[in-house]
């Protein structure tokens, strides 16, 4: 075998089309077979097409299997698969489904005259009418069952499988055990088995894990999309290509199926009739950044927030430190960012913009109490009428530094973190959830935090995440930050990782690579000797480890005070660029862009002068692509423009 996938539904259906006894259905996107109870051995094939070189089944091995149930199983079980022999109505391999529970049978040899092992996997619920694949892997008496990347199920059993189980004259059956009863009646896209291996490291890697693919059948595989109509990629006889050079021409029924080629982006469109479609353009590569814009600001700015208002432009808001004049709130206008409205704001940290529905909200971070005594922390929400930001809720705060909102199972949330109390930093930081009846925020859960800096929500796959930034715990900044998965209607622990004065967390894709990253500002214990500096520290970037279920260090990279990371892509190329803030001497200290190098990880590749840099934000215009960052010492920000090739 090679230790190479053998493909059994690929083997059991002809190349060119399905045999009698299939059908092709497709179900949400993709293709499945299903298949028929009236000629169950018509869906066999001999064992020896698999296995060319060796008449003995794998001692380790994996199954994995794609399939989609259109109902929920009767009592008896449903056959995906059969290994038999020849003469026997013995089972050799098989996989079947049940009510909730999932079925590997063996023939074990080792008992007088052989015996058939069951082992069982119960609470496997797949009666949903959604695709999902199965990853069995087999170990003498280890047996783990990972259901769409999830977490494995793992048994343990007395009988191993067999280190040496003849397949001579053997046949495989496909969703049936050469009789009518029990034959499978969903939808079968992949069935592979991959010997020598456990194949969830190789499965479980894509965004989508539900329709992770290691072989699906020619008959089966997607096919690319297609217009509602073609016509505009039809000439008429005789017609003649016309490609227009120079500036955008306009693109009417009359310029319908002629071409333009953008020189500056080297790029080919086609016409419509109404818009120009992208052919082929070719990608940027970042070459350099120059200053687009100084922004002078109310104060010194902690964070920015670039948002847009569908239908009325792009905004950028700006949490400044002195009250008043509190901070303000930016509309981009012919290329710039130019003052539209000011909020009172006390020591504000952090802006968030987020939408429910149709309402559209600014939640401000209040660092400090009002002029009252009182500290609130605040969302306003978007009056259409006003064309601006109105007071809409106040919740009470504790030194707030940031919000995070995030919408979970149709459910709207938003997170604060509390800072501190007075002196006492190890205190509670709160998850609100959304009341659509009284159109409020309410409190849903709180989870204790030190000294916290940072909330950073992201999901993978069909679980959600929660990470802190735990910076302080009021005698050191070496203390854990954590991670938390949602589970049973909360958050829970999922993995606790040690940092230095955690200022930020990160979240970014290269690929199908999922990774975090944490910003670390700097390194104090009361109870241990003063290091040469405080602020020049590693931070460090994670990688999402599947099989271990965990992050996993995967870089360090030096940092000076580090306060926010920020991920961006130019064309296919992916940057991370962080806020050096400190280097224990001054303020004015290079803040790096590092450039995604594959086996090199992030590699170092632009160094920008910034004073006391706060926070950075990437943002997206028809004119350009751009970097925006917060001074915390300087009531300057600046706006960098990306130069590209």
């Amino acid at each position: 075998t090679d230790l190479r996938p053998l493909d059994i539904l690929s083997e059991a259906v002809p190349p060119l089309g399905p045999a009698r006894g299939v059908r092709v259905f497709q179900a949400q996107g993709m293709r499945g077979f299903q298949l028929s109870a009236s000629r169950p051995r018509a869906l066999g094939f001999p064992a020896s097409r698999l296995f060319t070189h060796c008449d003995r089944f794998p001692e380790e091995f994996s199954i994995i299997a794609t399939l989609r149930l259109l109902r929920r199983p009767a009592k008896s079980n449903e056959y995906i698969f059969t290994l038999m022999g020849e003469e026997s109505p013995s089972v050799l391999v098989g996989l079947r489904y049940g009510p909730d529970k999932l079925h590997f049978l063996f023939w074990s040899q080792e008992l007088a005259g052989g015996w058939q092992s069951r082992v069982t996997f119960a609470n496997v619920s797949l009666s949903d009418k959604r695709w999902h694949t199965l990853i069995l892997a087999v170990s003498g008496q280890s047996f783990s069952l990972t259901v769409d990347c999830s977490i494995p199920k793992d048994v343990v059993v007395e009988t191993p499988f067999p280190a040496s189980l003849s397949v001579r004259r053997a046949s495989f059956y496909l969703g049936n055990r050469r009789r009518r009863k029990g034959v499978f009646t969903g939808l079968l896209r992949q069935l592979v088995l991959l010997p020598g291996a456990d194949a969830t490291p190789r499965m479980c890697h894509a965004v989508n894990f539900k329709v992770a693919t290691l072989s699906v059948p020619p008959v089966l595989q997607d096919v690319p999309a297609k217009p509602v109509s073609n016509e505009v990629l039809k000439y008429p006889s005789g017609h003649d290509v016309k490609v227009t050079l120079g500036a955008r021409p306009r693109c009417s029924k009359q310029e319908k199926a002629q071409f333009w080629f953008n020189a500056s982006r080297r790029g080919l469109y086609l016409c419509n009739g109404s818009t120009w479609l992208s052919m082929l353009e070719a990608q940027h590569r970042l070459d350099y950044l120059e200053e687009h814009q100084n922004l002078v600001t109310n104060s010194e700015t902690m964070g920015i927030e670039v948002f847009t208002i569908p239908k009325v432009g792009l905004f950028a808001a700006v949490a400044n430190r002195v009250t008043p004049p509190g901070s303000a709130i930016y509309r981009w206008t012919d290329g710039k960012f130019v003052h539209y409205q000011n909020i009172p704001t006390y020591q504000a940290q952090s802006w968030k913009y987020f939408t429910i529905g149709k309402k559209i909200f600014l939640a401000v971070a209040n660092f400090e109490q009002n002029e009252r005594g009182q500290e609130f922390s605040v969302i306003y929400k978007w009056s259409r009428r006003k064309a601006k930001f109105i007071t809409y809720q106040r919740i009470s705060t504790h030194s707030a530094r940031d919000w995070e909102a995030f919408v979970i199972e149709g459910e709207a949330f938003l997170a604060v973190v509390n800072h501190r109390e007075g002196n006492n930093h190890n205190i509670d930081s709160v998850i609100y959830r959304w009341n659509p009846r009284t159109g409020l925020f309410e409190t849903n859960q709180t989870i204790p935090t030190s000294g916290a800096y940072d909330w950073e929500f992201f999901t993978i796959g069909p679980y959600s995440f929660l990470a802190v930034a735990n910076t302080f715990n009021g005698t050191s900044t070496k203390i854990h930050s954590h991670i938390y998965i949602w589970l049973s209607g909360s958050f829970q622990l999922f993995q606790s990782i040690l940092t230095f004065g955690a200022a930020d967390w990160e979240v970014f894709h290269v690929g199908d690579r999922v990774f975090l990253a944490v910003a670390n500002s700097h390194s104090y214990d009361s109870g241990m000797p003063a290091p040469s500096n405080f602020y020049a520290i590693n931070s460090s970037i994670y990688e999402l480890n599947i099989t271990a279920q965990m992050f996993v260090k995967f870089q360090d990279l030096l940092t000076y005070s580090a306060l926010d990371w920020e991920f961006f892509s130019v064309g296919e190329d992916s940057f991370l660029v962080v806020a050096n803030s400190f280097d224990g001497f001054t303020f004015s200290v290079n803040s790096i862009i590092y450039r995604w190098q594959g086996y090199e990880g992030f590699v170092a590749a632009h160094h920008l002068p910034t004073v006391g840099c706060r926070d950075w934000e990437a943002f997206h215009t028809p004119e350009g692509s751009y970097l925006f960052y917060s001074s915390a010492k300087e009531p300057l920000s600046r706006v960098l423009k990306l130069k590209t090739t």
